[in-house]
């Protein structure tokens, strides 16, 4: 963590950050310490450069980092009715992104996933999708996984960027944007994100609101951060046809109790489906839709006919194995993993009193919001 980020910071339990305690260095940025309050007993700690704002069951247990500085026991702040709930989601996460440190990162994948946020922000191409970043001011991502997406943003955007999720990627994002002086990796849930609101010009949470215990509470926590006139782009599951609904939460009710080794197991005969499916290479016309399984008329992939209906097998040949299969994982372990209509969320905007937005089709499973703010 770079010392100059210090004074943004505004945790939910604190008015405000006293000063910083630099315990050891590296390159500038204070890889231990701790930032401390008015109230000796509650104060954060910087760990991997990373400073955590976490409480309740998700607090790190850090009883030897609090006997090498001689720090206290840290007083727990309010802990929300949920906490537990998250917890459970955040330990797939954690995991997760403990294992595939270099996802996104790699050159195979970028022009995947780039062109994908291109679809998903409106954009018609790489360049306007930089462009799109140079106008920013002051950055928020949650939900970083890798930092692949963070990086980008932060090479592009002349202001500050922020990063902040609940789990271990945390601390991989920071590996992965440490040499980013103007990029800022914090562990926080995103319902008590330590920053004051209307603080950011651009928040962006792409995939990670529906892993909350209530993805609408999630959306207003965030709009909430955006100042006025500034954007907002969030990405949540669509719900799908009965079909691939009712075996998303099959699959879900015997995968989530596994441990997360166990679930990459059982997710490797799903990926192996998905991977034949792809090589067959085969198309399939519709000259009547479905209605009743919402499955249109047309030509369809027979891969992406069965992905999009029947069950989530991903496959994609830009990707090794072991990362198709921690896509598949991605669908099928978290502990909340919910599913919206377009007027569901639109009920939701009109509630916040938004007017300017839009829904970008990027993809049959997912809902593409980028929204602005009213001005004033």
């Amino acid at each position: 963590m770079l010392p100059k980020f210090v004074s943004l910071y505004r945790p939910a339990d604190a008015a405000q950050i006293l000063n910083v305690e630099s315990f050891t260095t590296d390159g500038g940025h204070i890889v231990e310490g701790a930032l401390r309050t008015a109230d000796p007993d509650v104060w954060y700690p910087i760990v991997q450069g990373v400073p955590s704002f976490l409480s309740g069951p998700m607090q790190l247990d850090l009883p030897e980092f609090r006997a090498r500085h001689n720090l206290p026991v840290r007083k727990n702040g309010k802990v929300r009715s949920d906490a537990t709930e998250q917890a459970k989601t955040n330990a797939t996460f954690s995991d997760k992104w403990r294992r595939f440190r270099q996802y996104g990162l790699q050159p195979e994948h970028g022009q995947f996933l780039f062109s994908w946020y291109c679809k998903k922000l409106g954009v018609p191409d790489i360049d306007a999708l930089k462009r799109f970043y140079a106008q920013k001011k002051r950055v928020l991502e949650v939900g970083p996984g890798s930092g692949f997406n963070t990086r980008f943003i932060a090479q592009n955007c002349p202001g500050e960027v922020f990063a902040l999720d609940i789990s271990d990627a945390a601390f991989t994002t920071f590996e992965n944007t440490q040499d980013l002086d103007n990029c800022c990796v914090v562990q926080a849930d995103l319902m008590e994100t330590p920053f004051k609101d209307e603080m950011f010009d651009f928040v962006i949470a792409d995939g990670v609101l529906h892993h909350t215990p209530n993805t609408r509470a999630a959306v207003e926590a965030l709009y909430k951060k955006v100042a006025p006139g500034g954007q907002f782009f969030f990405y949540v599951y669509r719900k799908m046809g009965p079909v691939r609904f009712f075996t998303d939460e099959h699959v879900r009710q015997n995968f989530m109790p596994l441990s997360p080794e166990e679930c990459y197991a059982q997710c490797e005969a799903i990926t192996d489906l998905g991977r034949e499916l792809s090589r067959l290479n085969a198309t399939i016309t519709l000259e009547k839709p479905i209605d009743v399984l919402g499955i249109p008329a047309g030509t369809h992939n027979v891969q992406r006919l069965f992905y999009y209906n029947f069950l989530k097998c991903f496959w994609n040949e830009a990707f090794d194995y072991e990362t198709n299969n921690m896509v598949n994982f991605d669908w099928y372990h978290p502990h909340n993993a919910w599913q919206h209509t377009d007027k569901e969320v639109e009920g939701w905007l009109k509630e916040l009193g938004v007017e300017n937005y839009v829904f970008n089709d990027a993809n049959p499973n997912g809902i593409s919001v980028l929204l602005t703010k009213p001005a004033g």
